[in-house]
C-alpha cells in the first residue's frame, strides 16, 4: 500500500494491461466486458505508487487505448491534428486525477469512499462534457455496453449516467478487494455491499427485457445506396432521377408490405425551383402504395438552408422536420430546426429526428415524454463509426422509452424496440440499393429517465462534493500517518 522503490515493472504492467483494456472495450467497436476490466490494473497499481508516478501511468494508459478512434478522426473527419491531440490528452488527464481520487481515500483507509469517488468524478466529468459540448454525449463510456443489454435498461432511470457510474464503481471495488486495500473487515463489507448493488442493476435489467408489454406493431423498410451518384445531388436532373430511383425502391418494399419507408439524411440538395417537381414524385410513391415515406433533403429556401426531413402520406398531406444539432464544420451553414414533428397513427404516435440529433438526450425524453412510439430517423454516417454511432441512437430509445428505425448513408440501418433489442439490421453498403424490412413495436413506456431528466447526474455531482468535503474535513489516520512519512 506504500510507495515501493521497486514497483515500476509492476506499474509499467498494469499501464498495458489497461491501455490494451481501453484500447479494446471503448471506440468504435468495442468489446463490452473489457470496458468493466480496463480501469483495474491501473487502480490496483496507483496507491503503491507516488502521486505523479499514478498519475502518468493512467494518464498514459487512457491516451493510448483512446487511440483506438485515430483514424476516425484524421481520415473520416480530417480534423486538425491539434483537436486530435486535445481529445487524447484531455479526457486522459480527467481520468487520471479521478485515479488519484480514488489513491487520495484509499491513502486514508476509507475504501468505500474510494469505490464511490472514482465512478463519481468519471460521471461529473461525462455530465459536464454533455452539458457544454457541441457533441453532447459522444464519447461516454455507456455507448461500450451496447451489446450487453441487461445494463442497458438502468438507463431508463438513471440515463447514460448509471451506466457509466457501474461500470467504473465495479473496477474500483474490484482493484480495492484484488489490491487488498484497508481491513478485511472493510473490504468484505465493501465487497457485498457492492455486489448487492450490481446484481439489484442487473436484476432490473432481466426483468425488463422479460416485461415487455404487448403492443401494436408496424411494418417499416429502410432503403439507402452509398453508390457515389447516390450519396447526394446537387444538380436537378441528378436529384430527379434518384428521387426516381428511390421511388421505384419504395413500390417495392410496399410490395411485401412495408407501411413506413425512412430514406437517409441529404440525399439532394433542392432549391425553390424542384421542390414540387420532389414532393411531385414522392407524393406520387406514396399515394400508389398507401405507405408514408420519410426522405431526408438539404431544402435551400429563399432566406436559409434546411436539413429537412419530409413526410409523405397517401393523403397527400406533407409534414416536415428541420434537424436541430449540426454537425461541424461539414453543417455550419445549415440553420438548426426548433421544434418536434409528431403525428398520429392507428398502431400509436409517430416522430421523426435526423442523424445527430440523437447524440442528445434531451430530444429524445421530450418525444418520450409526448408518448411517441416510434421515431424514424434519416441519417448519414461515416463508414468507420456506423455501429457505434446507430447505437448511440438506439439508446435514446432505451432512457425515454420508444422504439426506432434509423436509415443512414455510409452506416448501419437499424430497427430496434425501446429496450435496445437490435430486432433488424443490416449494412447499408451491403447492395446498391439496399433495402430492410421488418415489423417494429410502436410502443410508448413511459420510463422515469424521460420524466425526471438527469436526476442521476446531479446526485452524482452532491455526492462528488459531500466526499471531497469528507476527505478534507476528516482526521488523518494512522494509515494516513504512515503514507506520508514513507
Amino acid at each position: 500500500m506504500l510507495p515501493n522503490r521497486n514497483s515500476f515493472p509492476f506499474a509499467l504492467l498494469a499501464f498495458l494491461l489497461s491501455a490494451v483494456g481501453f484500447y479494446f472495450g471503448t471506440g468504435l467497436h468495442p468489446v463490452w466486458w473489457l470496458a468493466w476490466l480496463a480501469a483495474i490494473p491501473v487502480l490496483i497499481m496507483a496507491p503503491r505508487l507516488s502521486w505523479w508516478s499514478a498519475f502518468v501511468m493512467s494518464a498514459a494508459a487512457f491516451a493510448c487505448g483512446s487511440m483506438n478512434e485515430w483514424r476516425f478522426f484524421t481520415h473520416a473527419l480530417g480534423a486538425p491534428l491539434v483537436t486530435v491531440l486535445l481529445f487524447l490528452t484531455v479526457p486522459a488527464i480527467l481520468f487520471a486525477l479521478a485515479v488519484l481520487g480514488y489513491r487520495w481515500f484509499v491513502g486514508m483507509g476509507a475504501v468505500a469512499r474510494a469505490a464511490l469517488i472514482f465512478p463519481s468524478i468519471w460521471v461529473l466529468v461525462e455530465f459536464i462534457n454533455a452539458r457544454t459540448s457541441i457533441h453532447s454525449t459522444s464519447g461516454n463510456l455507456a455507448y461500450s455496453q451496447m451489446n450487453f443489454l441487461p445494463i442497458l435498461q438502468i438507463a431508463s432511470l438513471t440515463g447514460i449516467w448509471g451506466i457509466s457510474f457501474c461500470i467504473f464503481l465495479f473496477a474500483a471495488t474490484a482493484s480495492i478487494l484484488l489490491g487488498q486495500y484497508g481491513g478485511p473487515e472493510s473490504r468484505r463489507r465493501l465487497g457485498i455491499s457492492i455486489a448487492a448493488v450490481l446484481a439489484l442493476v442487473l436484476g432490473f435489467g432481466v426483468w425488463r427485457l422479460t416485461s415487455a408489454p404487448q403492443s401494436p406493431a408496424v411494418k417499416v423498410a429502410l432503403l439507402s445506396s452509398d453508390l457515389h451518384q447516390n450519396l447526394m445531388s446537387e444538380k436537378r436532373d441528378e436529384t430527379l432521377r434518384l428521387m426516381q430511383d428511390y421511388a421505384a425502391q419504395v413500390r417495392n418494399a410496399a410490395e411485401q408490405g412495408a407501411k413506413i419507408v425512412v430514406i437517409p439524411e441529404k440525399i439532394a440538395i433542392v432549391t425553390p425551383a424542384d421542390i414540387a417537381d420532389v414532393d411531385r414524385v414522392m407524393q406520387s410513391a406514396a399515394r400508389d402504395t398507401g405507405a408514408q415515406i420519410v426522405v431526408g433533403i438539404i431544402h435551400v429556401t429563399a432566406d436559409s438552408k434546411l436539413n429537412e426531413a419530409r413526410i409523405y402520406s397517401p393523403s397527400a398531406e406533407i409534414l416536415t422536420y428541420e434537424k436541430h444539432h449540426m454537425l461541424p464544420p461539414f453543417e455550419s451553414n445549415l440553420k438548426p430546426g426548433t421544434r418536434l414533428t409528431e403525428w398520429q397513427e392507428p398502431s400509436g404516435r409517430w416522430g421523426a429526428a435526423i442523424c445527430k440529433d440523437l447524440d442528445f438526450p434531451k430530444l429524445g425524453r421530450d418525444y418520450g415524454n409526448d408518448g411517441v412510439g416510434l421515431l424514424l430517423v434519416p441519417a448519414w454516417d461515416f463508414n468507420t463509426d456506423g455501429w457505434l454511432h446507430g447505437r448511440m441512437a438506439i439508446l435514446r430509445g432505451v432512457e425515454s422509452g420508444f422504439s426506432m428505425a434509423r436509415s443512414p448513408k455510409n452506416g448501419v440501418l437499424t430497427v430496434t424496440d425501446d429496450r435496445g433489442r437490435i430486432l433488424a439490421q443490416k449494412a447499408s453498403s451491403a447492395a446498391p440499393f439496399v433495402t430492410l424490412i421488418a415489423s417494429v413495436p410502436v410502443r410508448n413506456d413511459p420510463t422515469f429517465y424521460a420524466r425526471h431528466g438527469d436526476w442521476f447526474a446531479w446526485a452524482n455531482a452532491g455526492l462528488f462534493v459531500l466526499l471531497m468535503l469528507s476527505r478534507l474535513l476528516g482526521k488523518p489516520t494512522y494509515y494516513t500517518a504512515r503514507a506520508k512519512a514513507a
